[in-house]
C-alpha cells in the first residue's frame, strides 16, 4: 500500500493512464457523432499529449485534448460541454450527500462571494446549488436545460448582482471602483453558471452514462444549423463561421487557379511537334488558360420566410469578393434593387442591417411576387449578366400564387455562364402549395437543396 502522498498520487495516476485510452477513444468518438472533424491520428495525438501531462491536473488534460482535437473555434463549445461529460470533475469536489441548503442562506454566501471567491469556491457553490435546487437525482426527467432552469428559478442571479454591489456599496463610493466591481461580479456569476450547467452534466453522466447524455446534450454547430431555426445567440456563431468559411474557400480557390494554368490541348501545336517523331505526339502542347475572377450575381429574397438565410448568403458572398470575386447584389421582395453599394461602403454587418431600410424592395403588399421582381430586374439590369457571370437565385420560390415570369430566368441563362437557385427549404416540401420550384428550376442549371451554411460552403466552392 501506498504510504506517502507522493506514493498515492502517483498510483491514481497510474489507475487513470490505465484507463484513459478507452475514455480518449469514447470522447472522440462523441465528437464526431456530434459533428466535429476528429481523424484517426488526431485520436493518436491525443493520446500522446494526454500522457505528457500531469493527468491529476483536470485544466492540463482539458488544454492537452483541445490542441489536438479542436481545429475551428466554432467547435470548442461542443468540446467543452462533452469533455464536462467524459472527464468530470472528482465526485469529492462537490456537495454530493450534504443536506439542501436554505435558500436564504445560500443567496447571502453567494453574493459574498460574488464580490471576492474565487473559482474553487463558485464551483463547491455550483455544486451546492445542484444539489440543493436541481433535483438531478429524483424522478423527474428532462435535459441539463430542465435542470439549470430548476436551478436558476431558486437562485436569481440579475438580484444576486444587485445584492453584491449594494452590499459594497458601502464600502467604496468611486465610480471606478464600482465600475471594475460591477465586471468581476459579473464575471464571477457567469462563471458560477458554467459551474452549474457543468455539475448537472456530471450528475447526469454519473445516472445515465457519459455516451446517453452526450448523445442529447450537444447542440448542432454553427454549419450545421437549419437557417430557419437559427436563434440569436446561434446568428453570433455563425456570423463568425461565415468569417472563417469566405478564407477557407478563398484559399482553397487561389490554389485551384494556380493549378489551372494549363488550357485545352491544341491539336495544330501538338500535331506540329509530333513530325519530328513520325507522327507520334510525344509532346502535347496546350492552349493558355485565359484566368479571371469569377463573377457573381445575387438575386436575394429578403422576406421574412427566408430572410435569415438570404443574410448569411450574402454575408459570405461578400466576403469573398475581399478575397478575388467580382460580386453584384440584388435583393427582392415584391420589386428589386440592387444593394451592392451597401456592402461596399459599409461593413458587411452594418449593410444588412440597413438593407431593410435603404433599399426599395416593397412595391405592393410586401408579399413575395418573384414574376414582378424578375420582371423588374429584366428591365433595369439585363445587361449586368454576361458570358463571365455566374446568377445565383436565392429563395424558397413560394410565389403566393402570382404569375412566375419564368421567362426572365431562360433569358438569363442564355446571357449568362451559368445560372443556379439555392433554395433553404427540404425538398421533399419543393413544389408543394404556392411553390413555383417546378417552372424555375426546368431553366436553372441546378436546383441545390441550401439549408445550413455547410451546404453553401460547398456549393460555393463547387462553381467559384
Amino acid at each position: 500500500m501506498p504510504s506517502t502522498a507522493g506514493e498515492v498520487a502517483a498510483s491514481a495516476a497510474g489507475r487513470q493512464l490505465r484507463g484513459l485510452p478507452s475514455r480518449v477513444l469514447a470522447f472522440a468518438h462523441a465528437l464526431r457523432d456530434a459533428g466535429v472533424p476528429v481523424a484517426v491520428s488526431d485520436d493518436l495525438d491525443a493520446l500522446r499529449a494526454a500522457a505528457a501531462v500531469d493527468l491529476l491536473s483536470r485544466r492540463q488534460l482539458h488544454e492537452a485534448l483541445a490542441a489536438t482535437m479542436v481545429k475551428s473555434a466554432g467547435h470548442r463549445v461542443a468540446f467543452d460541454t462533452l469533455f464536462d461529460v467524459y472527464f468530470p470533475p472528482r465526485v469529492g469536489d462537490g456537495a454530493d450527500g450534504q443536506a439542501p441548503r436554505d435558500v436564504g442562506e445560500f443567496l447571502a454566501e453567494l453574493a459574498a462571494r460574488a464580490r471576492d471567491g474565487d473559482d474553487a469556491t463558485l464551483r463547491r457553490l455550483a455544486s451546492e446549488a445542484v444539489a440543493s435546487f436541481g433535483g438531478v437525482e429524483g424522478r423527474d426527467g428532462g435535459g441539463p436545460e430542465y435542470f439549470s432552469y430548476r436551478v436558476f428559478r431558486a437562485i436569481n442571479l440579475a438580484g444576486v448582482a444587485r445584492r453584491a454591489l449594494s452590499e459594497a456599496d458601502a464600502d467604496d463610493a468611486e465610480p471606478l471602483s464600482r465600475r471594475l466591481l460591477s465586471d468581476e461580479v459579473e464575471h464571477r456569476l457567469r462563471t458560477f453558471r458554467e459551474a452549474v450547467d457543468a455539475e448537472i452534466r456530471r450528475r447526469q453522466a454519473l445516472r445515465r452514462g457519459a455516451d446517453e447524455v452526450a448523445r442529447r446534450l450537444v447542440r448542432a454547430l454553427p454549419e450545421d444549423v437549419d437557417f430557419f431555426s437559427v436563434t440569436a445567440d446561434e446568428q453570433a456563431e455563425m456570423r463568425r463561421a461565415v468569417r472563417v468559411l469566405a478564407r477557407r474557400l478563398a484559399s482553397r480557390l487561389a490554389v485551384r487557379r494556380r493549378n489551372a494554368r494549363r488550357g485545352r490541348l491544341d491539336v495544330r501545336r501538338t500535331l506540329r511537334r509530333s513530325l519530328a517523331t513520325g507522327g507520334v505526339p510525344l509532346d502535347p502542347a496546350y492552349r493558355p488558360r485565359r484566368v479571371t475572377r469569377p463573377e457573381l450575381l445575387l438575386l436575394c429574397d429578403v422576406s421574412g420566410s427566408v430572410a435569415a438565410f438570404a443574410r448569411f448568403t450574402l454575408l459570405l458572398c461578400h466576403a469573398l469578393q475581399g478575397q478575388g470575386a467580382r460580386v453584384r447584389s440584388f435583393a427582392f421582395v415584391d420589386t428589386v434593387d440592387e444593394v451592392t453599394d451597401l456592402f461596399a461602403e459599409h461593413d458587411a454587418g452594418d449593410a444588412l442591417r440597413r438593407l431593410s431600410t435603404d433599399a426599395a424592395v416593397v412595391w405592393l403588399d410586401g408579399h413575395s411576387d418573384y414574376g414582378h421582381a424578375f420582371e423588374r430586374f429584366h428591365a433595369g439590369w439585363a445587361d449586368a449578366v454576361t458570358p463571365r457571370t455566374t446568377v445565383l437565385v436565392l429563395g424558397d420560390a413560394r410565389n403566393n400564387y402570382r404569375a412566375t415570369n419564368a421567362w426572365v430566368l431562360a433569358d438569363l441563362r442564355r446571357r449568362g455562364r451559368r445560372l443556379y437557385w439555392l433554395n433553404p427549404e427540404p425538398s421533399g416540401s419543393w413544389g408543394t402549395g404556392d411553390s413555383a420550384v417546378t417552372e424555375y428550376a426546368r431553366h436553372c442549371d441546378a436546383m441545390v437543396e441550401c439549408r445550413n451554411l455547410r451546404q453553401l460552403a460547398a456549393f460555393i466552392e463547387t462553381i467559384a
